[in-house]
Order: structure tokens, then sequence, then C-alpha cells
């Protein structure tokens, strides 16, 4: 049986990417690991089907797969640090106003000895399944009516179940930090806007799905740090009207007769979001157009009206832990134009009564960079190709993911751009055509250019899904 071959990459640098990795060069310590480093990213970039230490080895001169796993497991550096130095430098190139969009992504894996592996709900593949999941923090400038506005990953952190995170056999095991404690999802991406923050990342609004809309404590952490967002949210997201908040606050419960405890004040009636929708008079409803692009139009129909947001119904009285009124904002609907096919969807902002129903519409709307990302990373840069099973080592695949992607994105700005970026660290796309070495992505085109290089082996099918 012969074994497939790939062509060997050559083991000298591609320019772009040596310039680009230069300002992260003071986090590796040791000589070896930066140069781990540029072959990790090298086959990152090389069109190969499955992107771990064993077939990059294979395919990238120069180092080996002994080497590849030093650098996610036992070398010294911090992938959080690489993370904040990337967006940092980022941010000195983007606009000093943006969307900050948090989501989550699925990473299938068989087994149960990999850090974080469960049966549990994956949005990717859209069923609960064997899986890791991963949530993470993206960038979007503020371009609504853009095709292909600036976007960047800040950073991402792996869910670890409860069943993990109790475990301390299994903890200690794939090397869980003894710091890393049990949180949900919402409370994941609370403690990434907060490294946002700390990193001067220009975000002015929080966009986020109704996976994190739906959760109370992730609204009141938002407003509790005074963030404006938009946040998706299921038909059943509860809500109370202003006026019945109103009138709810004025009513003195009754004094008992003889003896008892005086009655407690009860709240508002609650109502759910597609109850208060659809009793709206149909003139209410507005067409919309958000974006326009070559022969796409994304036009829908919208309606918002001020809500609270809330939880708890009239059988509890308002001191009661099940009961909460959060501050007055916007419910907006979403349905298709008459006569075309589409889905209802229900949002929820914090923002201001004088916001126009179009920008509410537009922000709604801005979160799809963050899903074009886990696609492009999965597909182009081997997001969820990682073979190991520690904490440490999934996590610093991530940020290598992550700079990979980061380098493809910079490479795409260029002057002409709407935006008016230009490329980071000075360093344009060469002209001429692709020079030697492995059969790199190229900045801008779809295609990888081939490299006559000498051939190796890559290793057998097995060892590629261990």
């Amino acid at each position: 049986m012969k074994t497939p071959v790939v062509p060997k990459a050559s083991p000298e640098t591609l320019p772009e990417l040596a310039a680009y990795l230069a300002p992260f060069a003071p986090l590796f310590r040791r000589s070896t690991s930066r140069e781990s480093v540029e072959r990790y990213l090298t086959g990152l970039l090389t069109d190969l089907p499955h992107k771990n230490c064993d077939t990059i080895a294979a395919a990238v001169a120069g180092t080996s797969t002994e080497r590849l796993q030093h650098l996610l497991t036992d070398a010294t550096w911090e992938p959080q640090a690489l993370d904040q130095q990337r967006v940092r430098t980022l941010v000195a190139q983007s606009s000093p106003q943006g969307l900050l969009v948090l989501d989550d992504t699925g990473l299938p894996k068989q087994g149960r000895s990999s850090v974080g592996v469960a049966r549990q709900y994956s949005g990717t593949l859209g069923k609960v399944a064997n899986c890791q999941v991963v949530v993470s923090a993206h960038y979007v400038a503020d371009e609504p009516t853009h095709s292909a506005p600036v976007h960047w990953p800040l950073t991402a952190q792996l869910y670890l179940p409860e069943v993990w995170a109790t475990d301390p056999a299994r903890r200690a095991k794939v090397h869980v930090p003894t710091e890393v404690s049990f949180q949900t999802k919402p409370e994941v991406a609370l403690a990434l806007i907060d490294q946002a923050q700390v990193w001067g990342v220009p975000f002015a609004w929080v966009v986020a799905d109704a996976g994190y809309g739906d959760n109370p404590a992730f609204l009141q952490g938002l407003e509790a740090r005074q963030i404006a967002y938009v946040v998706g949210v299921s038909s059943t997201f509860g809500v109370r009207l202003p006026d019945e908040v109103h009138t709810a606050a004025l009513v003195r419960p009754s004094c008992p007769r003889g003896r008892g405890q005086p009655k407690k004040p009860r709240p508002a009636p609650l109502y759910e979001a597609k109850a208060v929708l659809e009793a709206l008079p149909a003139e209410r409803w507005q067409p919309i157009t958000w974006r326009e692009h070559a022969d796409v139009v994304l036009r829908k129909q919208f309606v918002a009206v001020r809500v609270h947001w809330a939880t708890g119904g009239a059988q509890f009285s308002t001191s009661h832990h099940r009961v909460s009124t959060g501050p007055e904002g916007w419910l907006l609907g979403e349905r298709p134009v008459p006569g075309e096919r589409g889905d209802l969807k229900w949002y929820y902002s914090n923002l201001p009564a004088d916001i126009p129903l179009r920008r509410l519409v537009e922000l709604a709307h801005s979160r799809w960079p963050i899903e074009q990302f886990y696609e492009d990373a999965k597909g182009e840069c081997g997001l969820d190709h990682y073979q190991g099973r520690r904490w440490d080592g999934l996590h610093r695949h991530l940020a290598l993911v992550m700079l990979a992607y980061s380098f493809l994105a910079c490479q795409r700005w260029t002057p002409a751009d709407p935006a008016g970026f230009s490329p980071l660290w000075g360093t344009p796309v060469l002209p001429g055509g692709p020079p030697p070495g492995p059969p790199v992505a190229l900045p801008g085109c779809g295609v990888m250019a081939d490299r006559d290089q000498s051939n190796c082996s890559l290793p057998p099918h097995a060892d590629l899904t261990k």
C-alpha cells in the first residue's frame, strides 16, 4: 500500500510572515520556540486537509512532530500574552469605534479524555454531540452597510462543563489550571469583555445571539458594566410594559386584617416577546434594507417597542428571587417581507429611546463576521484540527490559529480599501507571484501557490486522527 505524499515545503520563511512575526519574538524565550512558531503558522497556512503536529511536520521542512508538540505543551510562553500583543497591534490600525461580538463554536471530538469534551449542544453542529465548546470575542468595525467590514478575533476560552470542573482527577490529567473554576458560557463571555476593556479594544456595543441574550445574569453583567448591547432573544423572552411597571410601582399593598404579615407588592404582568409583537398592528411593521451587495439584497420587516426585560410572573412578590425587572430598552421584531420566506426573530437592546429603527436593525445584523471567522478559521487555519488532550495545548493552538488568521486579515488591508487601512508592519503582498516554500494560502485569493520541492510521506491515517 502506497503512502500519500505532499510537496515538502522550503525551510525558508515567507518574507511577509517573517516581518509579521518579528514583533512577537520577545514573547518566546528560546530561539527554537520562535522557529517552531513560524513553522507551525506556515503549516496552518498550508493547503493540508488536516493541520496537526504530524501533518505539519510532514509537509513543512525544518521541523518535526516532537518540536511542534513541545511548542504546544512544554515550551515557555503564554497564549494570553500572545493574544494581548496581537490585539494591541490590531487596535492601533482599527477604527476607534466598533462592536464586540460574542459567540461560541463546537469542536467535534471523539472519546472522553480530551479536556472539556462532553455530550453538549453545539450550535455549529445544530445538535447535542460529543464535542468541546470554545467561547470567543471578535472585533468588528462599525461598517454596517459594508459587505466586508474589518474584523479580527480577540481571544478565546474553552467552556469547561461542570462535570469536568468538579472532577480533580480529570482536571489534573489534562493540566487544567487550579484558578479555573466552573463558569457558564455567558460568564465566560463577560470575562472576555473585561479582558477586551483591559486591552483597550475600541468597542461601543456588544452583540450576541440568543444563547447569551436569554440569560438574565448576562444582561445584568452588561448593564453593571454600562455597556450598550443588542442581543438575540427567543420567542419566550420575558418582558414587562413600561406603563404597567410604573403603575405596579405605585400600588401599595393592602394592610392585613388582624394578625399576619402585610401583603408584599407584586410585579407588573410578564409577557413573552412573541406575544407582545404579535399584538401590534400590521402598519407598525416597516420594511428595511440593511445591506446590499452585488445581486444580494438583505431586506425584512421590522418593528420595535419599548419594554423592560424581566423574569418572574405576578404569582411571585417583587422580592422573590425569581423576579427581576431590567431597565427599559427596545424589543425588536423581524419577519419576512410579505410574499417571501424566512424565520421570525427577536432581539433586545438597552439603547436609548431616540435610536432610529434602522440603526437598531444594523447593529442586530452585525454578528455575522464572527460566524465567518469560525468558518474560515476551521477551513483555512485548522481551528478544529488540534489533536491533543491538554488545556494548555488547546489554548496555545487557539492563540496560534488567531495569529495566523490575523496575518491573512492584515494582508488584505490595503490603502485602496474603503476603510483606509494599510497592511500592518509595513509588509504588503509581494508582487510577481508566490515566493518559494510550501503551498501557502495567498492573501486576497482563494487558491494555493504550488511549490516544487522534494516529496515526503504523510503519516498513516491512524496517526492523523489519534
